[in-house]
């Protein structure tokens, strides 16, 4: 059943036009990166110390080689302009252009935001979006945060801007900026400033509009240009012309997008351009000569000086369009009684766009944590600009990078040339698309835009970004590094969503995956035995062991979680292949090998060492150079992949398929000790199948480790390790050296990864997410038999659907208040989760800890975490 609304009302109507071409309605939208600093495109280094390259204090006076950022900024969709919104307290020694955080370096659980701002609204269009930011009124403590968690060891928690004490006394401004558009490149950006503090404030807010740098790199492109012209700033780019205009008479400050080289690197001053990027910066703050006297240049910002009383408020107003020809006056130009009605109506649309979707909760705060969780989703867009050759070799302006480059990092993706629109993890902390998280990121947008979530889907998988042996690229920082292979999952799920039609879809999507898979078969099966390695699989730090650097001499590692992941792969190409053969039986051989390529692995891993019968649970199996087998009897997230494997299909889903059904049955009469894969039920009149990598029976007893409470049960959902082992850690020792794993529900403790996530025993949703499907898949099977006594020794069985229903539950309550009328996740600070002017702004989490809920991570993980929103919508009433 179709999972998106009937496609009426205005918001649906623009999608529409959008997606026929007849209005270029997604031209502009919040493209713009909360940062661009120390990322990996960034980094010309000899040895790859992206953080150390380019860092925080370097970006507000250089101009970015790939991509821009900022804060509630608005791009074209190839970043020519940008629109941003830059703020002064008149204390701190810089604007505030930027959201500022810790290097991985610097942090002592990895890089982290220091910084509070949340995503609040968006439609997929961004005909309307909203963003708020709180601003301390008190000087930004930029020393102390970087003093005082250098001083912290990985063992204590990290050190918040809320503890700094900036908001005591409510001595803060809460900026709101939203965007409405008028036309597809007409863009109302409304300012709201309030005083929350008990004395008189001034706030100096600047609106900026700027070029992205694309002309100082040595190659044949015209430089663009902004100047004064009457009462508005005007600008001609390659893709076409434009007007800024703000109400009132703002201070109008020109400068260019362009590297201080003085400041940064010592030139002299008559080689440093002369009102180089951070001009407006050194004119606001030190009131410095930096800004053009002439009016223009590639950078200009509207200044505007707001006092305001206590509890006061300011609205500013500011207009970006096509320019209309000789400047006309301001009245004239829909910064008064239109521009307010435009916002309006726009906002009423959106609130109709989401009353509209199916199973759409009545709930208020339900409801509130869906529309957030979507606003995040939208805001994650961002244009990812990263042409590898180019980066490898150097640009012909630039002097050369430092040789062996490609050694370092990503030498391997030459072909990799990516110029696209691409939803990211987290838009600050993981400013680069994943791609295993952009599976899960595609589940949730095709609830509201089911056309953008597949273009993101087959995007990944075009020649300028697939490997020519089939690899999908991981992310910037390793684009080698191995994810699970969750696209045809997640291709299966939008197909489902936008109503199951779009069997064309599914076909490019199956080409593709095909080479992909062999790429599998081919890499990541050492010993040809079905039993898969893989190394990394997007788990981090959660095995006592880098999964990823195991040297040869010590042996190889069969993983749990690898060979459940291609199981699941298999019956995911499976499926694809069934519902196509149905309208075209050419596709029928592909369910066939899918369908044995299943059954073999299945046999391989329930045969193997990595199912332990004592324990009911699936272990990695190390085997040593010297011939032993050492399973790492860690009770986490590996063990339960394999649970994600099962695909339930009926007697008319087969029907017309008699190749299909003569194969498999052949195949399992020659080969009965895979028969424990496949099952039969009658479901009505109707036969019903299950493929499973584990068979009913099994499921019951890993099950009860899953819904253990004192195991891998937590009130908020499945953890990423059992709280067994708090009191029981698994040691290994390999190569003379020993490792191990404990429960961790909080921040890591280990610096494997970069340290600034932990999947030793705090709740992450994608797994819990994948859980949930596969226990819905063992429901859909019919009456198995299968009971889940939920929580263990409560005596409440339920059946796999229900349990489902119940950790949907757990995981979405992580977001609204409880008894105690705080939300789980932000109940560490008492501001954060009960002042009225911060408790319904939500944080999206990276991860949570596995006793309390605290959100911990990146704060604003709305890739993945923003599942939250598809639970919502999927969930059983």
């Amino acid at each position: 059943m179709p999972q998106v609304a009937d496609g009426t009302g205005a918001e649906h109507e623009r999608i529409a036009r959008a997606e026929d071409g007849s209005a270029a309605w997604r031209d502009w939208g919040p493209y713009v990166a909360e940062r661009a600093w120390g990322t990996v495109r960034e980094d010309y280094s000899a040895e790859g110390d992206a953080w150390e390259f380019f860092p925080h204090d370097h970006a507000r006076s250089r101009a970015f080689r790939w991509n821009e950022d900022g804060m509630a900024a608005f791009s074209d969709v190839k970043q020519t302009w940008c629109l941003g919104l830059s703020l002064w307290n008149g204390r701190d020694p810089i604007l505030k252009e930027r959201m500022f955080g810790l290097t991985g370096p610097q942090g002592n659980h990895g890089e982290d935001v220091k910084e509070y701002w949340w995503y609040l609204d968006g439609t997929p269009t961004h005909s309307w979006n909203t963003w708020r930011y709180h601003y301390p009124q008190a000087e930004y403590p930029y020393a102390d945060l970087i003093a005082a968690n250098a001083a912290r060891s990985r063992l204590e928690p990290e050190y918040e801007l809320v503890d700094t004490g900036v908001f005591d006394d409510d001595r803060y401004w809460v900026v709101t900026v939203d965007y409405a558009k008028d036309g597809p490149h007409d863009l109302l950006m409304r300012i709201t400033i309030e005083n929350a503090g008990p004395e008189a404030a001034t706030l100096h807010v600047l609106p900026t509009l700027w070029f992205r740098n694309t002309w100082s790199w040595g190659y044949d492109v015209e430089k663009p240009s902004l100047r004064l012209d009457g009462e508005r700033v005007v600008g001609a780019g390659p893709s076409g012309a434009l007007a800024l205009r703000g109400e009132g008479a703002p201070e109008v400050l020109f400068c260019d997008n362009e590297t201080n080289t003085a400041r940064l690197f010592g030139a002299a001053a008559d080689e440093s351009p002369a009102y180089p990027k951070d001009g407006i910066n050194d004119h606001v703050v030190g009131g410095a000569a930096t800004v053009n006297p002439a009016q223009t240049g590639t950078k200009a910002a509207l200044h505007y000086e707001v006092e305001l009383g206590p509890g006061e408020s300011r609205v500013i107003r500011v207009r970006l369009s096509e320019t209309a020809g000789d400047p006309a006056p301001l009245d004239a130009l829909g910064l008064g009684d239109g521009f307010d009605a435009v916002v309006e109506q726009r906002a009423a649309e959106a609130d109709a766009f989401y009353a509209a979707l199916p199973n759409a909760p009545s709930d208020a705060d339900e409801a509130r944590v869906l529309r957030q969780a979507f606003a995040g989703l939208l805001w994650s867009k961002q244009y990812f600009h990263f042409n590898v050759n180019k980066w490898l070799d150097g640009d012909p302006g630039s002097p050369p990078p430092p040789p062996g480059r490609g050694d370092v990092r990503n030498g391997q993706w030459r072909h990799f040339d990516a110029d696209d629109v691409i939803l990211m993890p987290d838009p600050w902390e993981y400013p680069w698309f994943a791609a295993w998280d952009l599976a899960f990121h595609c589940v949730t947008m095709a609830h509201i835009d089911p056309a953008f979530a597949k273009a993101q889907l087959i995007l990944l998988l075009r020649e300028w970004y697939m490997h020519p042996n089939g690899q999908l690229p991981a992310y910037e920082w390793n684009l080698s590094d191995v994810n699970p292979p969750t696209h045809a999952w997640s291709a299966i799920q939008v197909f489902l969503i936008d109503g199951g039609t779009d069997y064309g879809f599914l076909a490019r999507i199956l080409h593709k995956l095909l080479i992909n898979y062999t790429w599998w078969t081919n890499s990541k099966d050492k010993d040809e035995d079905n039993l898969f390695e893989g190394g990394f699989m997007g788990l981090d730090n959660i095995a006592p062991l880098n999964r990823s650097t195991l040297p040869p001499e010590v042996g190889t590692l069969e993983q749990a979680d690898s060979t459940g992941w291609m199981a699941s792969y298999a019956l995911d190409l499976l499926e694809i292949a069934l519902r196509l053969a149905r309208r075209n039986d050419v596709y029928e051989d592909v369910a066939v090998k899918f369908g044995e390529q299943f059954l073999r692995i299945a046999g391989s891993a329930n045969s193997s060492g990595m199912w332990d019968d004592q324990d009911a649970y699936f272990y990695d199996v190390l085997h040593l150079a010297d011939g032993r087998e050492v399973p790492l009897k860690v009770r986490s997230l590996v063990g339960l992949v394999p649970v994600v494997a099962s695909l339930a299909y009926d007697e008319p889903g087969v029907r017309t398929l008699p190749e299909f059904r003569r194969v498999l049955n052949q195949y399992l009469v020659k080969h009965p000790e895979l028969g424990s894969a496949f099952h039969r039920r009658a479901f009505g009149d109707e036969q019903v199948y299950l493929l499973a990598l584990v068979s009913p029976e099994r499921l019951t007893r890993i099950l009860k480790q899953v819904f253990n409470s004192e195991g891998l049960l937590s009130d908020h959902g499945i953890r990423g390790v059992s709280a067994y082992h708090r009191e029981h850690p698994f040691t290994v020792e390999v190569g003379g050296v020993e490792a191990s794993v404990d429960y961790e529900p909080a921040e890591s403790t280990s610096p494997l990864f970069g340290g600034n996530s932990n999947w030793r025993g705090p709740v992450w949703f994608p797994l819990n997410a994948l859980l949930i499907a596969a226990l819905q898949h063992y429901e859909s099977h019919g009456e198995t038999g299968v009971r889940i006594e939920d929580p263990l020794g409560s005596g409440n069985a339920l059946t796999p659907g229900e349990a489902a229903d119940d950790l949907s539950r757990r995981l979405i309550s992580l977001f609204l208040p409880g008894p105690d009328g705080r939300r789980p996740a932000d109940a560490r600070y008492p501001l954060l989760s009960a002042d009225p002017r911060w408790k319904d702004n939500i944080f999206f989490y990276e991860y949570f800890d596995g006793d309390t809920g605290q959100g911990l991570g990146a704060s604003h993980q709305t890739g993945w975490t923003a599942m939250v929103a598809h639970l919502i919508l999927t969930r059983r009433r």
